[in-house]
């Protein structure tokens, strides 16, 4: 089974996994230009399923190491 500091760890990660994306979409998106067409929708979009993965995983989490 998981340990509490490996679970602790895979939020984080999963967290600025989350925020690396977000910046990345913004950024795209103050650009402006083909780019910001090509990508920024794409990566807003990819932040939201990320997001979305987090959420159930750190819910998860806290369900089964509640202790």
């Amino acid at each position: 089974m998981l340990s509490g500091t490996i679970v602790k760890i895979i939020s984080i990660i999963l967290i600025m996994v989350v925020g690396i994306i977000l910046v990345l979409g913004i950024g795209t998106l103050f650009k402006g230009g083909d780019v910001s067409k090509k990508y920024s929708n794409r990566l807003m979009q990819l932040r939201v399923l990320l997001q979305f993965i987090a959420i159930i995983a750190l819910v998860g989490f806290a369900y089964f190491f509640k202790n």
